[in-house]
């Protein structure tokens, strides 16, 4: 049997009426046979250089008790990572962490285009799309995407559970900052264990900001949300700081 086609970008709930868009690009860590497994063995593929653990089905919960779409990445970050841009060193990059990639080093000019035609545009035309007929019908979406973060990096451990990071507007990130304090035991950090200094804001740079759209970055600690259980637990807690933290900037309450 051939092997079957698995499409660089899934929509889910895509009728869904809640206010917010959930975005997931850093969701899969398949890598399609065309790449050849980029010189990783089965457990770099498996790790989370190759992806977000935890972040798809935390993402797919959110969603659900949000009644919101959801836009996700079927592709490995290390084949193009969707939340970089096509000129950024990171979008294919030659080693994450402490890993080589060898499938990604000294890359032709003519591959990284391949990659970006065949990953990267597929990938922000769907989620562009989706947002402009949101934009067009109203009201005005909200953008959050979900990612996850390692317990330890470079061998010093990360005392932060729950990341918080905006782009140029910081009015919903404050808010959920704040009401996530407020609603829950976690540790948590504006703008760790990344910023937007870091490169890690592209798709709320591109997708959010230039229509003036309110929006927020979650990073979850990965060793938070190892199980499906552990997912769905931490949608529980953290569906209703994201409604709260709306609500919260809409009756402009948010933090300055």
């Amino acid at each position: 049997m051939g092997q079957t086609h698995v499409p660089v970008v899934s929509v889910e709930q895509e009728q869904a009426l809640g206010p917010m868009v959930i975005v997931c690009e850093h969701a899969s860590n398949h890598i399609p046979p065309e790449w050849g497994g980029l010189g990783l063995t089965a457990d770099e593929r498996r790790s989370h250089i190759a992806w977000d653990p935890g972040a798809l089905g935390l993402a797919r919960g959110l969603a659900r008790r949000l009644s919101a779409p959801l836009v996700h990445a079927n592709v490995s970050r290390l084949v193009y990572d969707l939340n970089r841009p096509p000129h950024a060193p990171g979008a294919m990059a030659a080693k994450s962490e402490v890993y080589r990639i060898p499938g990604n080093e000294e890359l032709s000019p003519e591959v990284r285009l391949s990659r970006t035609e065949a990953v990267y545009l597929p990938f922000h035309d769907a989620l562009r799309a989706l947002i402009a007929r949101r934009c067009a019908t109203g009201p005005l979406p909200v953008i959050v995407t979900v990612h996850s973060f390692t317990p330890m990096w470079f061998g010093t451990p990360r005392r932060v559970e729950f990341g918080v990071i905006h782009d140029a507007d910081d009015r919903l990130a404050r808010a959920v900052v704040a009401e996530a304090e407020a609603r829950t035991g976690l540790s948590v950090g504006l703008n760790e264990p990344y910023s937007a200094a870091d490169g890690v804001a592209h798709t709320l740079r591109l997708q959010a900001t230039p229509c003036g759209l309110l929006n927020v970055m979650l990073e979850i600690r990965n060793d938070l949300i190892t199980t499906p259980q552990a997912e769905e637990a931490m949608a529980d807690l953290l569906a209703p700081v994201l409604k709260a933290a709306l609500a919260r900037v809409e009756n402009g309450m948010g933090e300055n």
